[in-house]
Order: structure tokens, then C-alpha cells, then sequence
């Protein structure tokens, strides 16, 4: 047998289709504008976010809602059903985290495939098919099967969630192992975590969620915490062959980018300070500033929006919304602040029905501060990245409707 014939069969290469076509987007983009825009919401952004009726008011975030990340991925996913008309189009898991946009691309019969494992779903792909990758991007080894079995595959990962990935490899590249602030079980974190083990497959990672796991790190890194210790609380959230001796000489920091800032940038100085404590030096530390520019911008413009005064914050989005949830924590810092899907769950002026960032599920509250028509009420208003302008302005509808004030008022304004 020849050298020449003993080289291993050569990577398919991705099958790369321009869906992003003017006649395509055209359409798209009237779709898009049809499910998702809200005159009102633009009617009260163009009044610096307030807007009164009687002695209601509601206050809107100077920045909610989509990003150009979401909005992309979105207009792409629209386009595939448009371009592929009469192909099985499938995604990994969900585009975004709103069950609004998701349901939409369901009625457009693209399918959801399962994003923490492959099944049977993925060996049945065929070069006829078409595969989504989502906003959060996907683990490499999902990819890699995709394009074993052929399937075109439109890539809408984030252009911020990419920058992650650079860094992570360029650790790898260097010897060092990624600290990722991040949700361990997050589409996100995950496909972040598979580009940090380099492109030989050699890099390592840990991922911390809190600042209390960042400081049991440290605890290790000085020399306070046994290795047992270590994996015992992190073994979950490790890479493969993960040995804490080894692999936390030279560390990284990265994040997950839909994170706090605030926790981000204070986890960046924990792991600062215990290898210069280490070492006498941080040559063996490096950081990368990974929070996306939209996750900080709505997190800022909701701190400004708190100088203000409120009776009730409303943060509408879904409840595996990491940015959402960052949002949520913000506002319930200063005042009642309800996680709420969408204007169902504004039940009454009595009872709102959240998602409950402590017990982790949907609960009913009694809130009477909206009881009293005869009050002056200002309710705030904020969304995350992923929660459409359609939602936001059903929200507001109906806080004003159960105020007395209808809809053709609000029109009329």
C-alpha cells in the first residue's frame, strides 16, 4: 500500500449556503417585522422611555430587548425556511431563550434536535438536510457530525459568543487552562468549554458559577484546598484528564457572556490575586474582557433606570434567559421585581404569576401596590436580549389596561 493511499480520508468540507440573499431578506425581514415590532413600544422609546396616562406611568429601559446578535440569528433562521422551501430544516436545540420566537420556528416546521446529547436524530441527517446552529453555538463534536453526515448547516452563533471561543483556544494554544465564569449546563458554557480544549484536544478547563466556587478556587491556588477537595465541588465541571496540580499553573479567565459584569469583573480580580499570591507574580494569569456589549448595555441602562422611581419592576423575557436573569437580580435589589414570560402573567391587579430566582420555579405573589386606582402608579419595564418588542408591548398594554386605560387610549396618545 502506497503513503499515499494510507492518509486518512480527508474532513468534509461544510457545506456553506449564502441564505442572506436581498430578494430572501426582503421577505424576511417584512416576516420578522410582522411577528416580532410593536408601535407602541417605538411610541414610548421616542418619548425617552416614559409614557403617562392619568396617573399611570410606565418607564421602559433605555435598552431592552433584541440585540444584533438575536436578531441575526433570527432573520438567518427565516431565511433557511425561505431558501431550503422544501428541505427538513432542524435546530439544535432553541435559536434564543423566548418561547415566542422558538414557537414560531416550530409552526415553520423547523425542527428542534436535542443540544445536551446526540441521539439517533443526528445519524439519521442526510446531505438533503439542513441543521441551525443557534445564537449560543453548539459543541465542536456536534459539528463534527453534522458535517460526517453532509447536512448544510447555517451557523448563526454570536459574533460576541465567537470572540470567546478565539480566546479560549489561544489559552489552549499557550498551556493555559480556562477558568469560565458560566452555568456548567448552559448551550452556551458548553460549546465554549469544548473550543477551550484547543485545537489538538489537549486544553483543559474548569467552570466556576458564583463567587463563593471562585473562592474555593483560590482556597486551592494558595494552597488551602486539597485536589480531592477541588474535584469533589468542580469534577462536574471539568474537562476530561482535568488535574488540578497540572492544569491551574497558567489559568485564563473567559465567561459565559451573557453574565453579571459586575460578578465577572470581580472574579477576574479573585483569580488575580491568588496566582500573584502563588507565584509572587501573574505571569501565569491572563483575562479577556468576554461580556457581550448588549448583556452590559441593558444591565447599565437598568441601573440608570433605578436612580428613578418605581413602584414595580417587570422584566419580561424566558426563564432560561441568562441575561434575563441577570436582570432580575439587578432590579430586585431596590424594589418588588417580577420575572415574568409574557402579559398572561399579569393576572390582576392582585396577583402576578413569576419565575422565583430562589426556588427555581413559577409562583403566584399577592402585590397590592397596583390596587389602588386612585394612586399614582409608575411600573418599570426591561427585557433581556432575546425577549421580542411584541412581548415587551403586551406588557405594557396590559399594566395600563388593568389601570382602566385601554388600548385604543394608549393608540390615541
Amino acid at each position: 500500500m502506497s503513503d499515499q493511499s494510507a492518509k486518512p480520508a480527508a474532513k468534509p468540507k461544510r457545506k456553506r449556503i449564502n441564505v442572506r440573499r436581498p430578494d430572501v431578506m426582503e421577505k424576511v425581514q417584512a416576516e420578522v417585522r410582522r411577528h416580532y415590532e410593536s408601535s407602541i413600544v417605538e411610541k414610548i422609546r421616542s418619548n425617552d422611555g416614559v409614557f403617562t396616562v392619568g396617573n399611570t406611568t410606565v418607564r421602559l429601559a433605555q435598552q431592552f430587548g433584541f440585540c444584533y446578535g438575536v436578531e441575526r440569528a433570527i432573520d438567518l433562521a427565516y431565511a433557511a425556511r425561505k431558501v431550503f422551501a422544501d428541505n427538513k430544516i432542524f435546530l439544535i436545540g432553541e435559536i434564543i431563550h423566548n418561547p415566542e420566537v422558538n414557537r414560531q420556528l416550530t409552526d415553520m416546521n423547523i425542527v428542534s434536535l436535542p443540544w445536551k446529547e446526540m441521539n439517533e436524530q443526528y445519524d439519521a441527517l442526510t446531505e438533503d438536510d439542513v441543521v441551525i446552529v443557534p445564537a449560543f453555538g453548539a459543541p465542536t463534536d456536534f459539528i463534527d457530525k453534522i458535517e460526517e453526515k453532509g447536512a448544510a448547516i447555517v451557523d448563526t452563533t454570536c459574533g460576541d459568543v465567537m470572540k470567546v471561543w478565539r480566546r479560549v483556544r489561544t489559552y489552549a494554544k499557550e498551556g493555559f487552562t480556562s477558568i469560565i465564569h458560566g452555568k456548567a449546563g448552559h448551550e452556551e458554557t458548553r460549546a465554549t468549554a469544548s473550543r477551550a480544549l484547543g485545537d489538538d484536544g489537549t486544553g483543559h478547563y474548569i467552570v466556576v458559577l458564583t463567587l463563593a466556587d471562585t473562592q474555593f478556587l483560590c482556597d486551592y491556588i494558595r494552597g488551602k484546598v486539597s485536589s480531592e477537595a477541588l474535584m469533589e465541588r468542580f469534577g462536574h465541571a471539568v474537562s476530561p484528564g482535568f488535574d488540578p496540580e497540572k492544569h491551574l499553573k497558567q489559568v485564563g479567565v473567559a465567561n459565559q457572556t451573557t453574565m453579571l459584569k459586575s460578578e465577572t469583573e470581580e472574579i477576574q480580580r479573585m483569580v488575580y490575586r491568588a496566582v500573584e499570591d502563588r507565584d509572587g507574580d501573574t505571569k501565569n494569569f491572563q483575562f479577556f474582557d468576554t461580556i457581550c456589549g448588549a448583556t452590559q448595555e441593558r444591565q447599565d441602562a437598568l441601573f440608570e433606570m433605578l436612580k428613578h422611581h418605581m413602584d414595580v419592576l417587570l422584566v419580561v423575557g424566558g426563564y432560561n434567559s441568562s441575561n434575563t436573569t441577570h436582570l432580575v437580580e439587578i432590579g430586585q435589589e431596590e424594589l418588588p421585581t417580577f420575572f415574568i414570560r409574557n402579559s398572561d402573567c399579569i393576572q390582576s391587579l392582585e396577583q402576578i404569576v413569576h419565575f422565583d430566582l430562589e426556588h427555581k420555579a413559577e409562583i403566584t405573589s399577592d402585590y397590592t401596590n397596583l390596587l389602588d386606582l386612585e394612586k399614582p402608579v409608575t411600573i418599570g419595564v426591561t427585557a433581556g436580549a432575546s425577549c421580542p418588542n411584541n412581548l415587551i408591548e403586551a406588557t405594557v398594554i396590559r399594566a395600563f389596561e388593568l389601570r382602566g386605560i385601554s388600548k385604543e387610549e394608549l393608540q390615541a396618545q
